[in-house]
């Protein structure tokens, strides 16, 4: 009785034991790799895809290969991660095109305004095939950065303090914080584009040195807490947006073993996803509490339709001529609206 026991417990741990092994094994072996990521500001909804895809690659590698998120610009400043990426400093990081337009001059062509970016299919898909673009993957290997993945920012709108612009005319004279081509185009309406970091935003706003503030919204500026220092909000300007790319240090993935290589790429749809996600599930917090604290600003058709005929295709067409030569600035808008079905005339 006692050896049939025995060997009955002996069965079991030997089945717990497979089990266990079997639970924690890695989908995908390879050698240990530690990466530092460099990011800026705290964990919100923007950095939700790096988030995910740290987690993924930890869980499929069984801890084996890690990457490390420092936020608050511990390891760089938010303008120089693209140098610290040519340089080694660190693996990977966060860049925004508008921090530094003539490092990444064709990337710009996402700052233009008012591109059709009518949903987030359509945002995703335009920012991909830009990144695939010969042009765009040239410039960012000059730095030793290949672009990974976009955080599809969605459309900006304007916080603001003061008198609210409830009228086109009324942004003249205002000092607004919008880079690219969003920035021109504020300029076509009077208003003084300044391209401040997110980080300087709140105190430009709270002095008043700085009249509005445009992000991604709802939830950059909730992140910023630019709401605590603002008196109004736009609600259907949709003037543009900017792009901030999930960029490898070239050497670093290349130096890793092709296990590695090919995890990286299959798990991208699943951490874009997150990232979308996260902008979906934090606007529904964030747009009842700007309604209950800051004065609505909604612009009919026909001043969208004048504000979009002034600073729309003139902004755009300039772009295209200012860069006419020094890479395939046509091609890119071209293609930004080809991705969805559309011409641009």
């Amino acid at each position: 009785m006692i050896k049939k026991l025995l060997a009955t417990t002996a069965l079991v741990a030997f089945a717990t034991t497979s089990t266990m092994t079997i639970a924690h094994a890695a989908e995908v072996d390879g050698p240990e790799v530690k990466w530092n990521v460099s990011l800026w500001g705290k964990k919100r909804a923007f950095t939700a895809g790096f988030e995910k895809l740290a987690e993924l690659v930890s869980a499929k590698t069984d801890g084996k290969f890690t990457m490390t998120l420092h936020y608050g610009a511990a390891l760089s400043k938010s303008r120089e991660n693209l140098d610290g990426i040519s340089v080694g400093a660190f693996e990977a990081a966060m860049t925004c095109n508008f921090y530094h337009p003539k490092k990444n001059p064709g990337l710009m062509v996402l700052t233009m305004p008012f591109l059709p970016m009518a949903g987030w299919e359509d945002n995703r898909k335009i920012r991909d095939a830009i990144y695939a673009h010969p042009d765009i993957v040239k410039e960012h290997a000059q730095w030793n950065a290949m672009l990974y993945m976009s955080s599809y920012l969605p459309q900006y709108e304007f916080l603001g303090k003061g008198e609210p612009p409830m009228k086109l005319d009324d942004w003249k004279g205002k000092t607004v914080r919008a880079g690219g081509g969003l920035g021109k185009a504020m300029q076509v309406m009077g208003a003084t584009p300044t391209s401040s970091t997110a980080t300087e935003v709140y105190t430009g706003v709270q002095q008043g040195t700085m009249d509005a503030a445009s992000f991604p919204f709802t939830y950059s500026h909730v992140a910023y807490k630019i709401h605590e220092v603002t008196d109004w909000f736009t609600a259907n300007l949709s003037p543009g947006t900017s792009d901030c790319p999930l960029i490898f240090s070239k050497s670093a993935f290349d130096a890793l073993p092709e296990q590695y290589q090919k995890l990286l790429m299959d798990v991208r749809d699943e951490a874009a996803q997150a990232q979308i996600q996260a902008y979906i599930d934090i606007d529904k917090v964030n747009l009842p509490m700007l309604e209950g604290k800051l004065k609505k600003v909604t612009y009919t058709d026909e001043q969208l339709a004048s504000f979009r005929a002034a600073a729309g295709k003139p902004v755009i067409d300039a772009w295209i001529k200012e860069n006419e030569g020094k890479f395939d600035a046509k091609g890119l808008v071209d293609l930004v609206y080809s991705t969805v079905g559309k011409k641009y005339e």
